[in-house]
């Protein structure tokens, strides 16, 4: 009499089928929002992003050589970029996870150091986001290549579908002002601020920063050359002591007197105009060449100095600065 199959115990699969279905259970795991196409592993990876390649020459020397934006962000249309999809960022990002490849090329003789305007756009063209990017020391011949990112941006504004290079100043690396957190040999630091703009009048603020280790002190005012694009002086514009003829917004005219910085301090002076256009040729001054007294050394500040038809600029004498942030933090606007 035969015994009783044991039914307990399973029976062992075959091989076969064993292999088939770890076969199975490695693809089920391998699946993802990807979409699998032939080729390697590196060629299933790269199926998610849309490519197109671009043949705009840019804006003086930089364009922009993709974009990436969330996964859940329409597709450009519009040609002229590299699109990757990434992922979508949570509420609790601050970042929108939008940004910019870009490449800056010096076909020039010297080297610069570039400031560069980028504005992330709607698909309507409308501004999202601006952002500045500074590309230091640029050799002749030389390519940098860098990303600039849109930074946060609220759920309720239209997605961004572009990207744009807005504006590009440049100055001779050698007169650059020198970079947050860092200390030229002379031990002072000069640099602009963004400024500030209502009902016409203008007014930039200059810094200058005893980054050094002895005391340094200035009186007066700061010495200026206003240069264009090509940086040639530029004729018919006034340069004035004190901001009395231009406007009574900006407070009294101080008188100059010696101001001491001992290491780590800071003193300040303003640039004041009216962008006023009446008759005549409007005169914008791109370029700033600033001593902080004579026989110092010049750094180039780029305020772009609309003057409209006035033909003043007012600048106050230096004076010492409220202890504020540390030096290194000080946002200002480079070069």
């Amino acid at each position: 009499m035969r015994r009783p199959a044991d039914l307990r115990r399973p029976s062992a699969a075959p091989l076969p089928l064993l292999s088939a279905l770890a076969a199975t259970a490695v693809l089920l795991t391998a699946c993802g929002t990807e979409r699998a196409g032939p080729g390697s592993t590196d060629a299933r990876a790269s199926a998610s992003r849309e490519v197109t390649r671009i043949d705009d020459p840019g804006k003086d020397g930089v364009r922009i050589t993709s974009l990436t934006l969330p996964s859940a962000s329409p597709t450009p249309t519009r040609s002229g970029y590299l699109v990757s999809a990434d992922k979508l960022p949570t509420d609790s990002d601050s970042d929108s996870g939008i940004s910019a490849t870009y490449e800056v090329t010096n076909d020039g003789t010297e080297a610069w150091t570039y400031s560069v305007d980028f504005t992330f756009v709607s698909a309507d063209g409308g501004a999202m986001a601006n952002q500045t990017e500074t590309v230091r020391d640029v050799g002749p011949g030389q390519t940098v290549r860098g990303t600039v990112r849109a930074g946060h941006l609220p759920p309720s504004m239209p997605r961004v579908t572009g990207a744009k290079v807005s504006r590009v100043t440049k100055v001779p690396a050698g007169e650059a002002p020198a970079a947050p957190g860092t200390c030229p040999a002379s031990g002072i630091r000069i640099s602009a601020d963004q400024g500030d703009a209502a009902m016409g009048l203008r007014v930039v603020g200059l810094h200058l920063d005893n980054c050094g280790k002895r005391a340094y002190t200035v009186e007066g005012y700061p010495l200026l050359e206003l240069l264009d694009d090509a940086f040639r002086p530029v004729d018919g514009v006034r340069v004035l002591h004190g901001s009395g003829e231009i406007t009574t917004g900006a407070g009294p005219d101080e008188r100059p007197r010696p101001v001491r910085l001992e290491p780590g301090e800071s003193a300040t002076a303003g640039l004041v105009w009216r962008n006023t256009t009446e008759f005549g040729t409007p005169v914008d001054v791109p370029h700033v060449r600033v001593r902080a007294q004579a026989g110092a050394e010049p750094v180039m500040v780029t305020p772009h100095l609309d003057l409209g038809t006035t033909g003043k600029l007012g600048v106050r004498p230096w004076k010492k600065a409220e202890p504020q942030e540390p030096l290194a933090g000080r946002q200002t606007h480079s070069p």
